[in-house]
């Protein structure tokens, strides 16, 4: 067997020996993800306590408000896969960097919408910048810091996540009853700006070895299909059309076909969108599952706690972020003290499992609240789903990058987290299409109670009725008494309804994370593991590496015979060089008649940049 000689480039990052990052050199390096990761978060949740004004003055009805995330979260799954194969392939500061870029410009413009149709479009778009400042946020870290360090930092990320996750409601709220909502898209601008600063200044990665890149088109398209198709099946369906119609075997098919050809062109596709591979991995396959149910209690709770509060509880948009902040409590708290905890003593599962206990209690809990609930109850729900949610959410990524090949992480990163924001994609529709047939049906059931509270009303009556009738998102802080009442109970029996469609998956995301491998989190970077696994391929005996003076730049492989084995010393070739170790590694590369394996026996994995054949 011989193996050729790698590339100046390569062999001199294989002799790459330079010190570990300090601390502060770390968290200068993760301040633009962070501050890029801050925009993102704020831009989202500056509008979640001001989305039904929004759609109130645009004239949009349920399905509309549903959609104005819906397609935020659709572009963002799909995009996801994409951001994380091009950062396997590519230069990913500059990708960071163009996902700011898109993101912000995307969110600027949607505060000229006039439509809810322009405002889902600008909202799509939008998803694209989120899906790769998510993704890549997480291959970059794991370019500098290694798993068992990544969870202090990781921590990081959390409260980041948190503070915009705090401040954005209760920022949004303030600029919606002081200057409107059009404000709210413009205030990420300025950070926007500071984050490709600091990045340009402060994160330098390795360069990596250029490949030709190679997008999945067919898979993009084939992928979109499905998932739209779906969603606006489940959102259409039961208003539009029956539940058991032509529309919905139509629909319903057509995904399914979709989603059946996605498949066959990812086994055969070169630089797939989403390697099928991955899912030999149990780790990964048990980490998609869980995230799934993740991404359905964090966007659904974030995106219908925001109606319960205006819409069940007569909240204004201020008032609502105030009341969100249990359940950023627990996710910042939760995040933040299990990251030091990981990081401290290198377990991960038992946090892990108490997570995901504490995401099905909260989200059952939340399954049971009313429009009059005592709030400190309801303070206690969302407490316990957002600690739920902080456990889980970032570390099922740690989990996944650490048994991931070093080649993979981007698609392994990207994939979880493509898995989660479809999870919350289809759970927040799914949802949303039961909160609005809840509403429709009770409202009916309660046609006589409404008649008489409307000619309560006197000279009002008309103009109520004629603005019911419209199927505009109502204002119900701004009713009277007597039709109040009657709203804030009809929508909160239905998101009510809609939390408890959450519990079943919740319950599902435990089963995966008990069945998780309790694998201990390695030490190294994802660069230095892929330093080590290509030195481990270059090292070969001293005796060979003297034959190899007078042949044609191919080294053979160490002799069958094991006592000349035992006594070679190896050596490792750096910068065109070879020089001698003191002894034999026990992950040394033998051969006896077969492939080429370590002393241990174990399989040499051969990286895409050495070339090994018999001579």
């Amino acid at each position: 067997m011989a193996t050729t000689a790698p590339t100046p480039s390569r062999a001199a990052a294989l002799d790459d020996d330079r010190p570990k990052m300090s601390h502060r050199q770390v968290l200068e390096a993760l301040s633009g993800l962070l501050l890029g990761m801050f925009v993102s978060m704020l831009a989202s949740t500056v509008v979640s306590t001001s989305l039904p004004v929004i759609i109130h003055d645009l004239n949009g009805t349920q399905t509309s408000y549903t959609w104005v995330v819906t397609a935020t979260l659709l572009t963002t799954a799909i995009s996801t896969p994409i951001w994380g194969k091009l950062a396997d392939l590519t230069n990913r500061k500059v990708l960071f960097q163009l996902a700011i870029v898109i993101f912000v410009l995307a969110t600027a413009a949607a505060g000229f919408s006039q439509n809810p149709e322009t405002l889902i479009a600008f909202r799509a778009v939008q998803g694209l910048g989120a899906g790769g400042l998510a993704a890549l946020s997480q291959v970059l870290m794991a370019d500098i810091i290694s798993p068992r360090e990544r969870g202090r930092y990781m921590g990081l990320f959390g409260a980041v996540m948190a503070v915009a996750t705090v401040g954005g409601p209760l920022l949004g709220g303030v600029i919606t009853d002081a200057w409107g909502w059009r404000w709210n898209f413009y205030v990420a601008l300025p950070f926007a700006i500071a984050a490709l600063l600091i990045v340009q200044r402060t994160l330098h990665i390795l360069p990596r070895a250029r490949r030709k890149v190679s997008i999945d088109y067919l898979g993009i398209v084939l992928l979109s299909a499905a998932v739209s198709l779906l969603l606006i099946w489940v959102t259409l369906a039961g208003d539009s059309f029956e539940w058991w119609s032509l529309s919905t075997a139509l629909m319903v098919g057509g995904a399914l076909l979709a989603a059946v050809l996605f498949i066959m062109n990812e086994l055969r596709a070169p630089e797939p969108l989403v390697p099928l591979s991955l899912f030999r991995n149990r780790t990964f396959t048990l980490a998609v599952v869980a995230s799934i149910a993740t991404g359905i209690a964090m966007f659904g709770a974030s995106v219908f706690l925001s109606q319960y509060m205006q819409l069940a509880r007569g909240a204004t948009p201020t008032e609502a972020g105030l009341m969100t902040i249990p359940m950023i409590a627990g996710l910042l708290l939760s995040s933040v003290g299990v990251g030091a905890l990981i990081t401290r003593y290198g377990q991960w599962k038992p946090y892990l499992i108490t997570g995901a206990v504490l995401l099905t209690a909260g989200a059952f809990l939340l399954s049971t609240i009313h429009y009059d609930t005592n709030f400190a109850l309801v303070s206690v729900y969302m407490f316990l789903l957002g600690a739920g949610v902080g456990m889980t959410m970032q570390n099922l990524v740690l989990v996944v990058q650490n048994t991931s090949s070093p080649s993979e992480i981007g698609v392994a990163s990207s994939g979880v987290t493509f898995f989660r924001s479809l999870g919350g994609t289809i759970g927040v529709s799914v949802m949303g299409a039961a909160l609005a047939t809840s509403v429709t049906t009770q409202l009916g059931d309660r046609r006589d109670e409404l008649q008489t509270a409307l000619m309560s009303l006197g000279a009002q009556a008309q103009e109520w009725a004629a603005q019911l009738q419209s199927g505009t998102l109502p204002q119900v802080r701004d009713m009277p008494a007597a039709l109040q009442v009657i709203f804030e109970d009809v929508y909160a029996t239905g998101i009510s309804h809609s939390f408890l469609i959450a519990v079943p998956f919740a319950v599902v995301s435990l089963i995966a994370v008990l069945f998780l491998p309790n694998k201990p989190l390695t030490t190294m970077t994802t660069s230095e593991r892929l330093q080590a696994a290509e030195a481990d391929v270059a090292t070969v005996s001293v005796p060979e590496a003297m034959g190899t003076l007078t042949a044609t730049g191919t080294v053979r492989t160490v002799a069958a015979d094991d006592a000349a084995a035992e006594t070679a010393q190896p050596a490792t070739r750096t910068d065109g060089s070879l020089r001698a170790d003191k002894r034999l590694r026990a992950d040394s590369p033998v051969r006896a008649d077969g492939p080429l394996r370590t002393r241990r026996g174990n399989p040499v994995r051969t990286p895409s940049e050495t070339r090994l054949s018999r001579r």
